[in-house]
């Protein structure tokens, strides 16, 4: 397909900022890199720093000795931390270290995954949808090819492949990862040190926090030996140095329509934020009734409190007109080029107005999407899991929801199934908390969605919420991983004669919320397919100049060690100790207890200050494009060498998911120095700094 001339490229193309990019790689920038900063990485550094690079589910790590050490964020493994918790063994608030390798403690329920294969599916995809099809055909086409291709592919190699969507559906990859489900715990300080300052200093800078953690990949019951690990960097940074993220980005939404951007400002957004003040407001009122209830949900709170100031952040950049200007003007840019080109007329010309008739479906069903459901609860979720997978293994394979017609998929998710429960945030439900959970959930969705909703309807039967929550779940065995083996292994007909009052529960909602999941499919039907049609179009008057989008795939972003203006002046380029200490004394320290002590530092640090050297840097401000997902991921200098750990951003650059500003975007790291010197002279784990460094 014909490209626009370099002239009027360089009318429609919009800005690409200095360091902006998440970038995929098969489509490294290694043009500018190399222009701005001399530097061009070969295959075999690229090779390196991705197969040393691992997805957690959510967040991302990276191996660091060739025992199978990785490394990651405290926030990544606090919810592991918390079940491996308990009320006279605190592993959050103290911290841990384990001494040898038998004292590392195995977390149950989790898979770490690397990505070993990419292969690009995109022109078999295009041929398996015939013309003329619908919108919706047209999507189940591509869903059945997707599912042979993934077939295949694991028959083939063995790994588990997943299906890569690229610039909006432009381009569709399978990605094959090798998957250890044995991971232990080996280190990790207290959460007062790996989150110091709480969510006030959360998405802000200059930051002081040690938010690192480290476990073991085990395979055969043994350290499994990685084919590559990320060696400790010796010579440190300074500002101005280049840096490199390796990460799984979660997602940003920088080439969505601007219809579907101003749904997020106006009811996207407000309605997850008004969701989190609820659930917020439910876990404090649990945490309230004793300290062991507040440790209880102490983790869950500060996730949540993370997803809120996320989107809140996210929310201010929609609703800055400047930058909702250059955006609007971006897509009419690109419109104006569709409608210069009579095929992209005839494919494209239309797709923007069908997207806007889609949101408007959406704008139909936001209430019912928040609270039709499993209503807070562990256990009606898992119920709910139980009675669709039995529906629809009971269907032909073509007829089944996209995601029950892969073997591999719905292995892992029998597994998950027959395992141990987990709640909010990967933490396993007590009963207590499960009652509360549930009861507030079913009085939300009766408020919200009125008592004749046939959700509430069925939900509630005629009780009161606490009476319906009690009822169901003093009658259920599904904590017990044995019943929900029998309910799997004896399928449809197990399921339907179950007398288990969460079963019963969830065969009644069930239909009510697969009428919820056709709206919502038909909806994502038509997004998909001209999304996709957009993006082709992007592709024909851009090519590849502009990165994809984040989609929780692997990607390399770079920038340099950076300082940016904020509060009136320049923002240091490092924190050090002495600035972590002089936060704790300047909140009057540990008599102070000020603000819930959100600054206050554990004893055994105080004990230490001495030891240390308070001029080792302990974060650093660089110039990197990253977003949720990236906490964990390893930070690398030019040799590939780590010398820091991703593990948040900076508040003025939460605009990020949507669009990029080079003058206030900055990721913010834990300094490889500050991790060596806490694990020798604080923490008494010589052997540990040892296996990182190799001495």
């Amino acid at each position: 397909m014909r490209r626009l001339s370099a002239l009027a490229l360089l009318l429609v193309l919009p800005a690409l900022r200095a360091e902006e990019g998440m970038w995929t790689f098969d489509n490294l920038p290694l043009k500018q890199l190399k222009e701005k900063y001399a530097f061009e990485p070969g295959k075999e550094w690229i090779d390196h720093v991705r197969l040393s690079t691992l997805t957690l589910g959510g967040c991302t790590g990276s191996f660091v000795s060739a025992e199978g050490l990785v490394l990651t964020n405290h926030h990544c493994t606090r919810g592991s931390i918390q079940r491996l918790s308990t009320k006279d063994r605190d592993l959050v608030k103290n911290g841990f270290v384990a001494m040898s390798r038998d004292q590392e403690i195995k977390i149950p329920g989790l898979t770490y995954r690397t990505l070993m294969a990419m292969e690009n599916v995109t022109e078999r995809l295009a041929k398996a949808v015939k013309p003329g099809l619908s919108e919706k055909d047209a999507s189940l086409a591509r869903a059945k090819e997707l599912d042979a291709i993934k077939a295949e592919l694991e028959k083939k190699s063995g790994l588990a492949y997943d299906v890569v969507n690229l610039y909006q559906g432009g381009e569709t990859w399978m990605y094959g990862f090798k998957v250890f489900k044995d991971i232990r715990l080996v280190a990790a300080p207290e959460i007062a040190v790996g989150a110091f300052g709480g969510d006030y200093d959360n998405f802000t800078y200059p930051r002081h926090d040690l938010d690192f953690s480290m476990v073991r990949v085990y395979e055969n019951d043994k350290p499994y030996r990685p084919s590559h690990h990320l060696t400790w960097s010796t010579e440190g940074l300074k500002n101005g140095d280049l840096t490199f993220v390796v990460g799984h980005p979660g997602r940003t939404s920088r080439l969505q329509t601007f219809a579907q951007m101003k749904y997020d400002r106006d009811l996207g957004i407000p309605a997850y934020l008004k969701g989190a003040e609820r659930t917020r407001g439910i876990l404090e009122e649990y945490g309230k009734r004793s300290p062991e209830h507040a440790r209880q949900v102490q983790t869950l709170i500060l996730g949540v409190n993370n997803g809120a100031k996320a989107n809140e952040g996210s929310l201010m950049g929609l609703k800055d007109a400047a930058a909702m200007k250059r955006i609007e003007d971006a897509e009419k840019a690109l419109k104006a080029a569709v409608a210069k080109n009579p095929k992209l007329a005839a494919t494209t010309g239309q797709s923007w107005a069908r997207v806007e008739q889609a949101i408007q479906m959406q704008k139909g069903y936001l209430k019912e999407a928040q609270h039709l459901g499993s209503a807070r609860s562990t256990t009606l979720g898992q119920a709910l899991a139980l009675v669709r997978l039995a529906d629809q293994l009971d269907l032909p394979v073509e007829k089944r929801l996209a995601e029950y017609r892969s073997e591999g998929g719905l292995k892992t998710l029998k597994t998950r199934l027959a395992g141990p429960a987990m709640g909010m945030m990967g933490q396993a439900p007590n009963p207590e908390q499960e009652l509360h959970l549930f009861t507030r959930g079913l009085e939300d969705a009766a408020k919200e969605l009125g008592a004749k909703h046939p959700f509430v309807v069925a939900a509630l039967a005629g009780k009161k919420p606490e009476e319906a929550a009690k009822a169901a779940l003093e009658g259920t065995k599904l904590s017990d991983p044995s019943v929900r083996k029998a309910l799997l292994d004896g399928g449809k007909k197990a399921v339907a004669e179950s007398g288990d009052p969460m079963i019963q529960l969830a065969r009644k909602l069930e239909p009510i919320l697969m009428g919820l999941r056709k709206k919502q499919d038909d909806v994502r039907a038509i997004l998909e397919e001209h999304g996709a049609r957009i993006a082709k179009a992007r592709f024909a008057v851009y090519g590849k100049t502009l990165p994809p989008d984040a989609t929780g795939t692997l990607r390399i972003t770079y920038g340099p060690v950076a300082t940016y203006p904020a509060n009136g002046t320049l923002q240091q380029p490092f924190t050090t100790w002495a600035g972590l200490y002089d936060r704790h004394f300047g909140w009057g320290g540990n008599e102070a207890k000020a603000y819930n002590g959100e600054w206050m530092l554990p004893q055994r640090w105080l004990d230490r200050m001495g030891q240390l050297d308070l001029r080792t840097p302990l974060n650093f401000s660089h110039a990197v494009d990253t977003t949720g997902g990236n906490s964990g991921s390893p930070v690398v200098n030019r040799k590939g060498e780590l010398v820091g750990l991703l593990f948040d951003g900076n508040i003025e650059g939460n605009a990020g998911r949507y669009y990029y500003d080079d003058k206030v975007n900055r990721s913010v790291s834990v300094d490889a120095r500050a991790i060596l010197e806490s694990l020798v002279k604080i923490y008494d784990a010589p052997h540990l700094a040892a296996e990182l460094t190799g001495k």
